[in-house]
């Protein structure tokens, strides 16, 4: 079932969440927790709202889009070492990231953000 109706605002600041831990092969650092509440689709296209707390944790991206509306991170993609390219998150970013592309995300301040995937 579809979180999202034609014509009804869906709050994804405010949408419930359930954390569960990272697992340990990821973690790079802290004690993260990542959650994730898929919206509904649009096309071919899942949308949905993902949140990450502070803490860093490596990862393998799907193809998305997706806009910060919450939190502080930086995320260093791939291929790494001095090579590496680092973004940094804060509200109201607007980010492309392609299938197979390794990161490292480090979340400063929880972040919440809303994608397409």
């Amino acid at each position: 079932m579809s979180i999202l109706v034609p014509g009804i605002v869906t709050a994804a600041a405010s949408v419930t969440i359930t954390h569960e831990a990272v697992p340990a092969e990821q973690v790079v650092a802290g004690t993260p927790s990542t959650g994730v509440v898929e919206l509904g689709g649009f096309g071919d296209a899942e949308i949905g709202v993902w949140e990450m707390t502070v803490g860093a944790m490596s990862d393998v991206e799907a193809d998305e889009v997706f806009v910060v509306i919450a939190g502080r991170a930086s995320v260093v993609l791939e291929p790494g070492g001095d090579d590496a390219e680092t973004i940094e998150l804060t509200p109201g970013a607007v980010v492309r990231l392609a299938a197979g592309t390794r990161t490292v995300w480090t979340v400063t301040e929880t972040l919440r953000k809303v994608y397409f995937a």
